[in-house]
């Protein structure tokens, strides 16, 4: 995928995952693209690693690998900053 495709793809995934797991918007729209690229990096590297099943572009299986790193990076980084306070 081009970089375009990642923004919008980490758009859409960030969204998804911001309305499954609610939490303060500290970063706005571009907190959630990269919320998004970095769930899809995280959520792709996961599923391969497990699953063999890794993103590779705009399909079902991607958008629940990347939906899912999305929700980790946000429960990992919740409960880190949680803790430091």
């Amino acid at each position: 995928m081009n970089i375009l495709a990642w923004i919008v793809f980490g758009l859409i995934v960030g969204a998804i995952a911001h309305y499954l797991y609610p939490r303060p918007s500290q970063g706005g729209l571009l907190g959630t693209i990269l919320l998004g690229i970095l769930g899809a990096l995280l959520g792709g590297f996961i599923g391969d690693l497990l699953f063999g099943v890794a993103v590779t572009g705009f399909n079902l299986s991607s958008f629940i690998v990347a939906v899912i790193g999305s929700l980790v990076l946000l429960f990992v980084s919740r409960a880190f900053l949680s803790s430091a306070r």
